[in-house]
């Protein structure tokens, strides 16, 4: 077993029901393995919006400097959406398995299909593959995570 992941494990405290009384949670289950793998496919592909920005947005040809203001806000707030979205699963199944950690996870699914119909609608029509790729990694991890859930 690596030490990071020893370390999350020992990390992960639950509360028993008895009052104040706290006992280490075991190792995490495989439903618990697919949100950490739809948070890590999120952060990452928002990691790469993030640092491929300079380098994506003149191939786009903005045909004036406010589209490319535009298109480079549009481009970062996307970024940073997914790093967040895989922050909050992360979180939140850090904590354990409670009421608010699985409305949370299903707010994560909702917000990740919006954005894979949005990117359906009209980044997937784009000849750049990167922007095909966005709603089949979207729709990937909101299936990793409902999965998890049911």
């Amino acid at each position: 077993m690596s030490r990071s992941l020893s370390i999350v494990r020992r990390a992960r405290r639950t509360r028993s029901a008895q009052a104040g009384e706290q006992r280490w949670k075991g190792p995490i289950n495989v439903h618990e393995a697919w949100i950490y793998a739809a948070a890590a496919l999120l952060a990452l592909w928002g990691a790469a919006h993030l640092v491929t920005t300079p380098r994506v947005i003149p191939t786009l040809h903005p045909s004036t400097l406010d589209d490319r203001r535009v298109i480079t806000m549009e481009w970062i707030n996307e970024g940073l959406t997914l790093v967040f979205l895989a922050a909050v699963a992360t979180t939140v199944t850090l904590l354990g398995d409670t009421h608010v950690t699985r409305s949370v996870l299903w707010g994560v699914v909702i917000m990740l299909n919006v954005m894979s119909a949005v990117s359906l609608a009209t980044g997937f029509r784009v000849k750049f593959i990167a922007y095909r790729l966005c709603p089949v990694i979207f729709t990937g991890s909101s299936l990793l995570v409902v999965a998890a859930l049911l």
